[in-house]
Formats: C-alpha cells, structure tokens, sequence
C-alpha cells in the first residue's frame, strides 16, 4: 500500500472511488451526507467515566449530534465503553485516551481548545449565554460521582452549569452531556463559520469508514492498485 505521505487528493479519489463499487449507493451517499455534519470545532473530555454505560452513552450523544472526536482520561479507570450501549456508533468516532489529566489539557490547550467545564456549583454561563462563536472548545465532564477534578477547575477558562428549577441539583453525566452537546451543536451550526471539517479531512474520514465498511477492503485496494 501507498505510504501516508504520499496520500494526496488523486490517491483517494481513486480508492474511494474502487470502494464505492462494493457499497450500496445508498449507504456511500449516507456517508458523505454525515461527514458533512462532522465537527472538530467542539469536542469533549470524559475525565475517568467509571460506567461502560455512561462511557457508551457520550459516544452515542457525539455520533448523534456530530462530534468526530472525544477525549478521555484514564487515570482512575479505563474508558470502556458497553457494547450493548454503543451499539457499533464507536466505529464512527475518534476517541483519544490519555493517562492524566495533565495530559488531556496540554493536548487540547496545545490545539487552540478552550476548556469549559461543566458543573452545578459555578454558575458562570448557562448554554442560551455561551458565547460558541469565540473560538472551539471542549466540554469536560466529571467523574460519575466526584464530578470534574480539581485539576480541571484549575484550568478551565469557562465554567458551564445546567439552570435546574426542581429540587433536583444535578443530572447524571450522560443526560447532562446529551443536553449540552444538542444545544451547543446546535447554536454552532447556526452561528459559527467553518465548523465543518475541512475538505480533506471528510475525504479521509470516508476513506476510513469506507475502509471499515467494505468486507476485504485492504485485499480488494491491492488487487486493483498493487504496482502503482
């Protein structure tokens, strides 16, 4: 196969191109209509998600509303998500793992990331308040019972909270992130330019799913372009 520096725009078109015979045309137009949903611009951070389910259930939320990738910290447990809960939607995002907290931050900061943490006890803004268009950001949820570290409060720039009018004083991790992650998506859509990914990452996003997709596809792209 051809070396990845060596991958141009020529280089997948061709292979998607071969793909697509071996898919249904429906499904290969399915892809591209979701790659162009695809964001980067916001993202987020599961620090140490103890339950498969919940951990199942914030790959579900980004799938749904568009989140290609999500970041998780694995310093008190490992990220693994309950297949019964994903339900395969782990095939089509990006999930980065990280051994600290440190680590996770350095990484989006280094990205040009805001870190906006979400809690009930700091009440800087709301989601009808959050300013989406000043720049990306991540949404870093908490431990299921701890919530956000102090690590992570330490290092927010914003802090985000869920306005409650019942008794109730926080919802579990999954509901809030799916609330948030619809809203914010949502506003993002609609006020930000160039939240799409860029041309050339949603073609090699569907080459990989393409990839994934078409049984025996590593044998059938060496068939065709072995020796070219």
């Amino acid at each position: 196969m051809t070396n990845t520096a060596n991958r141009d725009a020529a280089w997948y078109a061709g292979r998607i191109a071969c793909l697509a015979e071996f898919m249904m045309p429906e499904r290969y137009e399915l892809f591209r209509r979701t790659i162009d949903m695809r964001t980067r611009y916001m993202t987020l951070l599961a620090e140490n998600t103890y339950h498969g389910q919940n951990a199942a259930a914030l790959i579900r939320h980004c799938e749904a509303f568009g989140l290609q990738r999500m970041h998780a910290v694995e310093t008190c447990c490992k990220f693994e998500p309950s297949t019964a809960v994903s339900r395969g939607t782990d095939r089509w995002v990006d999930v980065r793992k990280y051994g600290s907290t440190a680590e996770a931050l350095a990484a989006l900061k280094g990205a040009g990331y805001r870190i906006v943490a979400t809690t009930p006890h700091r009440g800087d803004t709301t989601p009808e308040r959050f300013d989406v268009a000043r720049g990306p950001f991540a949404l870093v949820f908490g431990t299921e019972h701890a919530g956000i570290s102090d690590e992570i409060v330490a290092a927010a720039d914003e802090f985000l909270r869920i306005p409650m009018c019942g008794m109730v004083e926080s919802l579990n991790v999954s509901a809030s992130a799916a609330i948030l992650i619809y809203m914010l998506s949502e506003r993002m859509r609609r006020t930000v330019e160039g939240w799409q990914l860029p041309p050339d990452e949603r073609t090699e996003l569907l080459y990989r799913w393409m990839m994934q997709s078409v049984k025996d596809s590593e044998a059938i792209l060496e068939r065709r372009f072995s020796g070219k």
